[in-house]
Order: structure tokens, then sequence, then C-alpha cells
């Protein structure tokens, strides 16, 4: 995920995917285990981003590669490189980020094994806003102020956090892992088809009409189609399917109404995990009771979920983007449902037909095309 949820609405290039963040101005190396991250300033021309995660841009909507993955937290990227480079070569960085998110979908299939799916949603909200705020102290941020810019954030952080993050976590409650990493896949197509309604200023060209009409032909490779979808939880996937959708809607929800804000990135993010964390605080106790018992690996996976996934890549995908710029950080977006996969079915034992792989091809391929442009 990421740092400023403030995209710049003027800018007719599209916003890049994941919870890619923002770019970078004095950036200051933060230390987090043995990696050094960058947390990037404020002093960059902002454009768009996003993660759980989560998490591709379409159009000019990111969406989070996320979902599993860091906060979909809209955040400014910068178009420069970093004043100081980071101790890790970034593609090092790129590699880790990968492999974060792309396991985020084992860790919440391991969470529910031993907690209500909200409980895991909540864990992991409580340990990403912790790395955050360790962030924002160290880097001496304050929350925003203001009742507008915090009555915006709760939406956001309805829409990309709250409300896709517990949609996974009770999809895969029937569903494997492996295809609820591939629906993840699938922000970047909801993204381009809403921002060609939504979006005056994202013109569809036939390339882009004709990825999100081969990316949806891949999902219903990958959900069997010509079978009569046999053998396919309707209900979990519906659920997986529709925190996809959550993300783009979030991004455009964010692009108009926090756009030119003048906050920090770092601060805005922090605030829309934390308000993420409240709401579930409060929902939690209508739908579910406190565990009785503290299963240790379950409890172990939703706090790597969220201090990982949720709260470090953030971090990680700041520096990415303040070095190499969001096009080449974005790219982290199609090796996530590769390594989702790959978990899925290396440590969960997950089944896996032709269709799956076959059909997550060509999801992927239909949104890199979607996030084509025109040449000028």
């Amino acid at each position: 995920m990421t740092t400023v949820a403030t995209p710049d609405a003027s800018s007719p290039e599209p916003t890049s995917p994941g919870p890619n963040p923002s770019g970078p101005g004095s950036s200051q190396p933060v230390l987090s285990g043995a990696i050094a991250v960058e947390i990037p300033g404020d002093a960059v021309p902002a454009d768009q981003v996003p993660a759980d995660p989560v998490p591709a841009e379409s159009a000019s909507v990111p969406s989070a590669p996320g979902a599993p993955a860091g906060p979909a937290v809209p955040a400014a990227t910068g178009r420069g490189r970093a004043g100081r480079r980071a101790a890790l070569d970034w593609r090092i960085r790129f590699g880790a980020l990968s492999l974060i998110w792309g396991f985020s979908f084992l860790l919440i299939k391991v969470g529910t094994e031993g907690y209500a799916p909200f409980q895991v949603t909540l864990g992991r909200l409580v340990f990403g806003t912790a790395v955050l705020a360790v962030a924002m102290a160290v880097k001496r941020e304050r929350l925003p102020r203001g009742a507008r810019t915090w009555g915006h954030l709760a939406v956001a952080a309805l829409l990309l956090n709250a409300l896709p993050f517990s949609l996974f976590a009770y999809a895969e409650l029937s569903i494997p892992s492996t295809l609820a990493g591939i629906c993840n896949a699938t922000s970047p197509l909801w993204g381009m088809a809403l921002s060609m309604v939504a979006l005056s200023e994202d013109r569809p060209t036939r390339r882009r009409v004709a990825g999100l009409g081969l990316g949806f032909l891949g999902v219903l490779t990958v959900l069997g189609a010509w079978q009569g979808f046999h053998g396919l939880d309707a209900t979990g996937t519906a659920m997986a399917l529709l925190a996809s959708l959550s993300y783009p809607v979030g991004w455009i929800y964010v692009r108009r109404t926090l756009a030119g804000s003048d906050h920090s990135h770092l601060s805005m993010t922090g605030a829309q995990l934390l308000i993420a964390t409240v709401q579930l605080a409060l929902v939690m106790p209508l739908f579910t009771s406190a565990p009785s018992h503290f299963p240790l690996v379950p409890l172990l996976a939703t706090a790597a979920l969220g201090a990982l996934g949720t709260g470090f890549a953030v971090l990680v995908q700041y520096g990415l983007v303040a070095e190499v710029g969001p096009t080449t950080a974005q790219m982290v977006t199609y090796f996530i449902p590769v390594i989702a996969t790959a978990a899925g079915v290396a440590v969960l034992g997950e089944s896996l037909t032709w269709s799956t792989p076959v059909g997550a091809v060509i999801v992927l391929a239909g949104a890199a095309l979607t996030q084509t442009r025109a040449r000028r």
C-alpha cells in the first residue's frame, strides 16, 4: 500500500497499480528488520497510486494487488528518482514484495482455520496500522486534520480496506487460496470498465477494450464456464470478485474527493488504516464473539498478514516507486496470482486443474492490455 491518499485528478496518465505509494523527496531510510526501507518525502509531483491484498493500474484507477497484500490506500507517486539509494537492490525488494503479496492469500486461508473471518481482518488491520504508526513516529508525521478529510477517508477505508479484506477472508472459507489470488487479479479489469463510465479523461481505445474482453474471457476460463461452473462455490467466488471490484470503486471515490489534499502521504495512509481498524472493531461484535482460545499458527499467520502484507509491504513499495518509478513497480501485480497459485498448491496441497493457470495467464494478458497507452 501507500502514503498520501491524494491522487492528482488533473493528471491524464494512468495511475500505478496495487498499493503503489508515493514519490521521493528527501527520503529517509528506515530499518525494518534487516531491510532498509525508504519512506518518501513530499517534495515531488503527485500522481496516483495504491494494499491486501491489493494488489495493477486500470486506466486512471489503480487497484490494489493487495487485496491481500498492502492497504489499498491511495498515494501520490513521484516520477523522479529517489535522492538516496536503499540498502538493498530494487530487484531484491521487488521480489520480496511479490512474495509477500503472493503469500497473503495463503496467510488468509491459514488464519481463517483458527479464527472467524472478521477476526482475521481485524488482526490484519491492527498489525498493519501498528507498522505504519512506527513509521510515522520515526518520520515525525501527524495524523491529518479536518472533518471533511476524515469523512472521505472513512469511505476510502471501507472500500479499500475493511470491505475487500473481509470479503476475501469470508471467500476463503469455501474457495481455495489459488482461486482467491486469481480473482484479485481482475481488479484492473473492473477498474478499466468503471473508469470508462466514471472518469471522462479515460478514453477507451480498441486495445484497452480488447484487453477488457480478453481478461473476462480468462475469468470464465478459470471458473470453468463450459462445464457449467461445476464444483465451484458460487458464494465464495462472488465474494472474491466483489472484493476485487471494491478496489477500483474506492479509487474512483478517492480521486474525486481527495485529489489535491496537502496532507502528507504517510499520514493519510496511516489514518485510513486506523479508521478501517475502528470500523472492523465496531462491526465484528455484531457477527462473531470473541475467540475462546488462540491457536498459535493461525495467529502467527494473521500477524504476518498484517505486519508484512499490510504494513511493511507499503513501505517497501514506497521505495520501489521512488527509485524505479510506478511503471516498473506496478509489474509486481502480475506476479501475485502466480505466487498465490504456487503457494496454495505447494504448501496447502490445493488441487489445480489446467483451466486455472491457463485462465490466469489470459486474465493477466487482458489486464496488461488495459494498461497500454496510445503513442503520442
